[in-house]
């Protein structure tokens, strides 16, 4: 074990996995808070896009996929003023995303798996490139959170309540939704966009079990962030299983007792 975490590619994939279980657990407390579920999948999709659009146009396809994916999250504010209207703008995005992804990749003559290749992700791939973009993160949301933690508290719990008490609840909401997306598109090399969940929702949902208030909520979600993700890559690598679903595995799996044991209680 000590010869396997000697090796550069495992040290740089245990620093992305402390620097992600403490900005992306946060951000999946805001995505819960807001009710907007799908935003992962229709990230997933766009970050595609961005991807093809890296890989014909021969600039890095991750960063394509950040600025995709940042320009997309601040064009649907105007749509979250309900969480209705947002969630079927999610489902017309995501067909439209993989759509344009699609037709870039194929009239371009672009590898399509290198594409997909990224989509799914790899931990053990991680470079240095990916943990900075992780550390930006990593002090960002917190930054965020505790810069505007009495705005974000009323805009989670109810919109019109926050817009009657003052908070400038359409700016908010375009950072909080630039963010996002951020976050999901910078989590696609670690777990890979269909396994993100195991970075962002997971630890949300394990700490809404046992948080009673959002101050709560987000301690508890980095805690449950570095369990999970920290100790699911030293299972995987103590098991040569492949990371990825290795994670989602076990963060789904203690998310899940916590559930059951607060029915039970």
């Amino acid at each position: 074990m000590s010869q396997i975490l000697a090796l550069p590619s495992v040290q740089l994939a245990f620093a992305a996995l402390l620097l992600g279980s403490i900005g992306l657990p946060i951000v999946g407390v805001f995505i819960v808070g807001l009710d907007i579920m799908p935003v992962r999948f229709a990230m997933m999709h766009v970050a595609l896009l961005g991807i093809a659009i890296g890989l014909l146009v021969g600039l890095d396809p991750l960063l394509c996929a950040l600025v995709l994916c940042a320009l997309t999250g601040g064009a649907l504010t105007p749509l979250a003023r309900s969480s209705t209207g947002l969630s079927g703008a999610m489902g017309l995005l995501m067909t439209l995303a993989i759509a344009a992804a699609l037709l870039v990749l194929s009239i371009s003559g672009v590898n399509a798996n290198g594409a997909f290749e990224l989509l799914w992700g790899s931990i053990l791939a991680t470079r240095p490139w990916d943990v900075a973009a992780l550390g930006v993160l990593a002090v960002l949301v917190p930054s965020l959170y505790f810069w505007r933690r009495r705005d974000l508290a009323l805009l989670l719990h109810d919109r019109e309540l926050a817009q009657c008490s003052g908070v400038a609840v359409e700016r908010l909401t375009l950072v909080l939704l630039v963010v996002i997306a951020l976050a999901i598109a910078s989590a696609i090399r670690l777990t890979g966009a269909l396994l993100v969940d195991a970075l962002t929702l997971l630890p949300a949902l394990a700490a809404r079990r046992v948080g009673r208030s959002l101050p709560s909520m987000i301690g508890w979600s980095v805690v449950f962030g570095l369990l999970f993700n920290v100790g699911g890559f030293v299972l995987a690598l103590l098991l040569d299983f492949p990371p990825g679903p290795t994670l989602v595995l076990v963060g789904g799996l203690c998310t899940l007792l916590l559930h059951l044991k607060g029915v039970k209680r």
